[in-house]
């Protein structure tokens, strides 16, 4: 597999101490030291630094945490929790991995396959947003 320009080096930094209310669509590779109050959504990678603290659904090409995220996690290659990472919220994605002493609190759809992956995670995403309907 190559590695395309934008799949190396990083294109948005959030910084340590800043702090972001509202939906960000971002090109490329984003590392995240910062907080936000809203959706992040890539085509690129995402790193969640230790300190970083997001309340929002984060959708990208691959996910590495560090910090905490209330939300759900959807990653169309990979999904990596650190230690003393947390999430609560569900994670979709092909393939996941979580190292000792994280948190995670949701469900998961990891499935290499894709058409398997395809199929289940349509169905989960459809019942999903029935219950939030059926909820609000």
């Amino acid at each position: 597999m190559a590695f395309r320009i934008d799949d190396i080096s990083i294109n948005t930094i959030i910084g340590g101490g800043s702090a972001i209310k509202g939906n960000l669509k971002i090109n490329g590779f984003v590392r995240i030291d910062g907080d936000i109050d809203g959706n992040l959504e890539t085509d690129g990678n995402v790193i969640i630094g230790e300190n970083a603290r997001i309340r929002g659904n984060i959708s990208a090409k691959a996910i590495i945490v560090g910090g905490i995220i209330l939300g759900d996690v959807s990653a169309s290659e990979s999904v990596k929790l650190l230690s003393k990472s947390a999430v609560i919220g569900d994670i979709l994605t092909h393939k996941v991995q979580i190292e000792d002493d994280a948190v995670f609190h949701g469900h998961c759809v990891a499935i290499r396959d894709e058409e398997n992956y395809n199929l289940i995670s349509s169905e989960y995403l459809q019942s999903k947003a029935i219950k939030q309907k059926a909820f609000r």
